[in-house]
Parts: structure tokens; sequence; C-alpha cells
């Protein structure tokens, strides 16, 4: 069952995900209504369309979703089957057939709200990438990418971070471990910039070491010490502008946070920044609408 594009991480987390999602679902008792009123031996053919514009994330999630239904419902895996028409990172519109479910009716009714919820959440996340992808494209001489946060749903994280590479995005440092982050209360903690970046360094000296900073002063304090990015905390377009051009001729990354959005992308991509952050992708995007029909 594992597509292309997706790590063995992701898909471990996808079915973990699935099956604690479903026995929620069931913690009550098996699906009453479902089994009061359907067959025991029916089978069904159903498609999941789309009735909204937006790209897809979450294909494999949903996939996964009726095998699980069946082993919870201690039916045969192998009366389930699955195709994904159109796979993660594509754009889709009102009409597209977006995965093809056979198998027993009470398994594919039983998997249906668990499979559109996260199906939906997902593809919200890579539509609410993919708005802001297009939206720095306007500005064709930039070179600014859109890219997640930590501010994430808590146990979603790997497959939020995967919906926003499928939008078109790029992913932040995927938790506190994998890059460092000094920001004003690291600073304030250990008495100064400097100070938090040596130890930093002298902790994990492979590590790439981001700085956040609110003044060009700052800015240019986190040049000399050596950071290798620096978050620009709610800076207006003209001194991101400003903070480019201290940060470029050392080959210092810049990333634009706080106070942006999709009327004002073009014009922070055209200050030369390298990224803009932007939390809401994964804490605040809007589901796309999908459904699940019998055929």
């Amino acid at each position: 069952m594992q597509e292309a594009g997706w790590t063995q991480k992701q898909v471990n987390d996808a079915y973990a995900l699935v099956r604690s999602t479903l026995e929620e679902d069931l913690q009550w008792g098996p699906d009453v209504t479902t089994n009061s009123t359907i067959e025991e031996a029916a089978h069904c053919r159903a498609l999941v369309v789309s009735r909204g514009h937006g790209a897809l994330s979450g294909t494999l999630v949903a996939a996964l979703t009726p095998f699980i239904a069946a082993e919870l419902t201690a039916e045969t895996i192998s009366k389930v089957t699955v195709e994904i028409l159109i796979s993660d990172g594509h754009r889709v519109q009102p009409g597209d057939a977006i995965l093809e479910i056979t198998g027993p009716t009470r398994v594919v009714l039983t998997a249906e709200r668990t499979l559109l919820n996260l199906l939906c959440h997902l593809s919200g996340v890579a539509t609410a990438t993919a708005e802001w992808a297009d939206a720095l494209a306007t500005v064709p001489e930039a070179h600014t990418q859109v890219r997640d946060t930590r501010k994430t749903i808590p146990g979603l994280r790997v497959l939020q971070k995967a919906a926003v590479v499928h939008g078109g995005g790029t992913n932040h440092r995927m938790g506190l471990g994998d890059a460092a982050l000094i920001k004003d209360n690291h600073i304030a903690a250990v008495g100064g910039l400097k100070e938090a970046f040596n130890r930093v360094k002298a902790q994990a000296p492979d590590i790439s070491i981001e700085v956040e900073c609110d003044t060009l002063e700052q800015v240019k304090e986190a040049v000399q010490v050596g950071a290798n990015l620096i978050l620009l905390d709610n800076m207006d377009a003209a001194t991101t502008r400003e903070a480019v051009t201290i940060t470029e001729p050392a080959g210092v990354k810049t990333e634009a946070s706080g106070g942006l959005t999709l009327r004002n992308a073009a014009e922070y991509a055209a200050t030369g920044v390298d990224y803009i952050a932007v939390g809401a992708l994964t804490h605040s995007a809007a589901v796309l609408d999908l459904g699940l029909d019998f055929q």
C-alpha cells in the first residue's frame, strides 16, 4: 500500500492514526445503523468524489481506512479493494473521482466518516498551501517558498507536513531535535543572543541554527555570530527588504513570519526573502469538500 512519495514513517503514522480514529468511533459498539439496515452479505462500489477545487493529500490514509475497518469489524480484508485514481499533489475540481472502493457495504459505511475526515483535512492543508504557492508565483523573479511551522494538530504532524509538500510548500523543522530555533525567550533566559548561539553550537555543532530577530540590529548580530537562517519576526515588507540586504552578502537565508496574508504575499516575495512561514497552513486550514458516493 505504500504510495510513491510517502516515507515508511508516514505510512506507519497513517496506519496508527486511522486505526485509533476508527477505534474511537467504535468504542461504544459496532455501527448500529449500518448493521441494522444492511445485509451482512451486501457488497458495494463507491467513489470518493471532489465537490470543490483544491489540491489533494492523504489518499494513502484514505486508502488504508477500509482495510483497517475490515480488521476491526472481523471482516475478510481480501474482500476489500481500493484504487487511487488521483494521487497526492494533484489539483482537483468538482466531479473528479479520487478513489474507487469495493467491498462489503458494512465495511465501507463504517470506514466512510473516518476516511473523509482525514482526507478532507489533509487535502485542505494542501489546498491552503497551494493558494500561497500560487500567490508567490506571481512574482516570477522571486525564489520565496511558503513553509509550515510546528503549529500542527497533535498526532497529525507528519501527515500535515506531507500535505504542505503536496500543496507546493516546503517543511520547516519537523520537531525540536532536527534543527535549532533560538527565540526571544531563549535569549532572555541566558542574557544575550551570542551566549544562546554559542551554547547551541557547543551542544550540537552540526545542526542548523536559526535565530529569531525583531530588529535590524538583531539581524546584524545574528549574521555576525554565524546563524544559518534568520527568522524576521513581524517585520513589514520594507524592513524585510533591508534585512535581506544585510543577510544576502553573508549567505544567510531569511524567513518572514507574522503579519502575512495572501494579499501581501507577492509584496514579501519581492523583498528577496527565502521563506515565508504560515502557521495557518496546519492549524486553521479549511477542509476540501469531498464526498463518498455509492455507484
